[in-house]
């Protein structure tokens, strides 16, 4: 990978733990001069924060298969749009069972998707990647930590039963032996990497478990989402994108970045707009929620979107 593209993944690891250290210590002063910040807030910001994260996933079309032959083009595209749809209607109809398969499918996702970030960070400043044992071993806790703390925190069971009553007891009665597995996994984690010398992934891995244990439920999943492995994701995309690609060649690697952003902006308007529709004509099942019905069409974009992506993440994660 041309060293080219070096600035554009350390401009995403600067973002991306900026934007955590940021956020922390912005409810750090709310806290101390306002107090907690209300649900309905929380729900604002989380819904902002989750759009933010939309675009990264919405071209998997551009990247994922070649454009000719046609049919073969057309085909992919029916296969992912009915896969959304089946996802979206199952989720639906089955709130709670949907819910933790897309928790543990997320999880892996994002974990495996920031390990792979991590290495094709790597190629691009010309360093050896990392070996397998230590990309899993980042991979799990950097996965689980920003989905499973938030959704085992008390403050969760509330925010959760505003959005869809049926999701508050989503783990039944483990919800504190997912939080203690979860926090101990991280914790080995970071005392080998310490071992190892590893200090970056130990500040990703700290940064991700403050996140998650600090901030509100929905504002620490919904900034991960948004402000962390969107913006990896989406420096990952310049090389795959022809036009993104030849502007971060020629040095112009914030032009780069646009390129692999403004493509999946539709998904966006897309999004809040069947959002609306469906809290409007189908109340009974999408629930009378905003946030409730964009969460639904994300997660069922986002099965389509990581059975795409695993091809990709397969490729970054293996050793050169």
């Amino acid at each position: 990978m041309q060293t080219e593209l070096a600035p554009i993944y350390s401009w995403a690891s600067r973002v991306s733990r900026s934007g955590v250290l940021l956020l922390l210590a912005l409810l750090g002063i709310v806290r101390i001069f306002v107090g907690e910040i209300s649900l309905s807030y929380q729900l604002v910001i989380a819904l902002f924060a989750l759009l933010v994260g939309i675009p990264h996933g919405a071209i998997d079309h551009l990247i994922s298969i070649p454009s000719k032959p046609k049919s073969r083009f057309f085909a992919y595209i029916f296969i992912y749009i009915a896969i959304a749809f089946l996802s979206g209607w199952f989720i639906a109809a089955n709130n709670v069972l949907g819910f933790q398969i897309i928790v543990i499918m997320s999880a892996i996702h994002f974990g495996f998707g920031d390990a792979s970030y991590l290495n094709e960070k790597a190629d691009s400043s010309s360093k050896p990647r990392h070996p397998f044992w230590i990309e899993t071993l980042y991979a799990i806790p950097a996965g689980f930590l920003p989905v499973l703390l938030p959704l085992t925190d008390h403050r969760t069971l509330k925010a959760l039963n505003r959005i869809n009553p049926k999701l508050d007891s989503w783990a039944g009665s483990e919800m504190k032996y997912i939080r203690i597995v979860t926090l101990f996994i991280a914790i080995i984690s970071i005392l080998v990497f310490l071992l190892v010398r590893e200090l970056s992934l130990v500040v990703d891995l700290a940064l991700l478990a403050a996140l998650s244990m600090i901030a509100p439920p929905l504002i620490a999943f919904a900034t991960y989402f948004g402000f962390w492995h969107a913006i990896r994701h989406t420096a990952r995309l310049v090389p795959q994108l022809a036009r993104a690609k030849e502007l971060a060649m020629s040095g112009h690697w914030q032009a780069a970045l646009w390129a692999a952003i403004k493509p999946g902006l539709y998904a966006v308007v897309g999004t809040i707009a069947i959002a609306a529709l469906l809290m409007v004509k189908r109340p009974a099942e999408f629930s009378s929620s905003l946030l409730w019905s964009t969460l639904v069409i994300i997660w069922a974009l986002t099965v389509p979107h990581m059975i795409s992506t695993a091809r990709f993440d397969r490729f970054a994660l293996k050793s050169k």
